[in-house]
């Protein structure tokens, strides 16, 4: 029997808990950071649960990828006292073959909504200063991208207009092969939440 996403989800959660309450010890931080110097400048015994957990998730994502495990999950937003469900890839998994097309299925969903939720507001475009962008501007980038995915506040929604890789596109790196326009939607100026 496969692991499903959820479960893999619930062994991750368990595991950061156990790493963190000192249950899991890897005994050769020093060697892993490969730097003798910051080996001494910095605290092993908790270095040592970062990379034990990172080890754990390396070990999730290999049974991901060797079992056709998805990383999406669908997550549900509340926005205006409207809700909305969209897929988006589970930040501690990784995007496996298949699960682009998802997202890339629910991109007019995810518009539609974004759409009906902003009607009236401002849009910004998110990066070192929040530029204002146009509707005209806004409908131009739906067009050039091969998914949409969503995150809200209390009087701000943000889209993410993502194409690329599903592995790299939060990168800055993977620029431009893989990438993601970040916009917020208000009626006032953008908080200084980063997105």
């Amino acid at each position: 029997m496969t692991y499903t996403t959820d479960e893999l989800i619930k062994f991750l959660g368990l595991e950061l808990r156990a790493t963190w309450g000192g249950m899991r010890i890897i005994f050769n931080a020093e060697e892993k950071l490969d730097n003798p110097a910051v080996a001494k400048a910095i605290n092993l015994q908790k270095t040592s649960r970062v990379f034990v957990f990172r080890d754990f998730r390396q070990q999730i994502h290999e049974y991901q990828q060797k079992n056709q495990v998805s990383g999406v999950i669908w997550r549900t937003i509340n926005f205006q006292n409207q809700t909305f469900r969209c897929p988006e890839v589970y930040n501690q998994l990784i995007a496996i073959d298949g699960d682009k097309e998802i997202l890339m299925d629910a991109k007019t969903s995810v518009l539609n909504f974004w759409r009906d939720v902003t009607q009236g507001m401002k849009y910004y475009l998110s990066g070192d200063k929040n530029t204002l962008i146009s509707k005209d501007k806004l409908e131009l980038l739906y067009q050039e991208v091969e998914w949409a995915e969503l995150d809200a506040g209390k009087e701000e929604i943000y889209l993410g207009l993502c194409w690329g890789n599903p592995k790299e596109y939060i990168y800055k790196w993977a620029n431009p092969e893989s990438g993601c326009h970040r916009i917020i939607a208000t009626h006032h100026e953008p908080s200084n939440i980063k997105i």
